[in-house]
């Protein structure tokens, strides 16, 4: 019988010397457990006014379309309003989701979300990511 305890889905953190929100998702969510997942992070970035977040998503193998639909729709813009400004999402994926993203005919780039309350962008390295974030502080007083 193994002892090993199954990864939690979410590990979530403030890196206040970044000023980002970490989440790192442990393995690929049944739908069911997302409710409670973004109430956490939701929580957090709320409790650390946390506007700018890195999502690693490597772990995960696809992206549940109506989840995708309810994060651009309702939960994106209304972090962001409560939050007071724009957020910022960076993806950290894995190559094969990466191309599944990106090849979705309803794909858009990130300065797609120029006119949005949020911008979202992928990445397969974590320095870029962590990069796009820092630029996006740079620009903190404007948004």
């Amino acid at each position: 019988m193994s002892t090993e305890l199954p990864a939690p889905l979410l590990e979530c953190s403030h890196r206040a010397d970044l000023d980002i929100l970490v989440g790192r998702w442990g393995h690929q969510p049944d739908p069911r457990e997302l409710p409670a997942v973004y109430q956490h992070m939701t929580d957090v970035a709320l409790e650390k006014q946390a506007r700018f977040w890195l999502q690693d998503i490597r772990r995960r193998t696809l992206n549940d379309p109506a989840t995708t639909q309810w994060l651009l729709s309702n939960y994106f813009p209304g972090m962001a309003r409560q939050l007071g400004g724009r957020l910022f999402v960076a993806y950290l994926v894995g190559p094969a989701l990466h191309e599944s993203i990106i090849n979705q005919p309803d794909y858009v780039s990130a300065e797609a979300y120029d006119d949005k309350p949020f911008a979202i962008s992928f990445f397969g390295d974590e320095g870029a990511a962590i990069r796009w974030l820092q630029i996006q502080q740079t620009d903190k007083v404007r948004h």
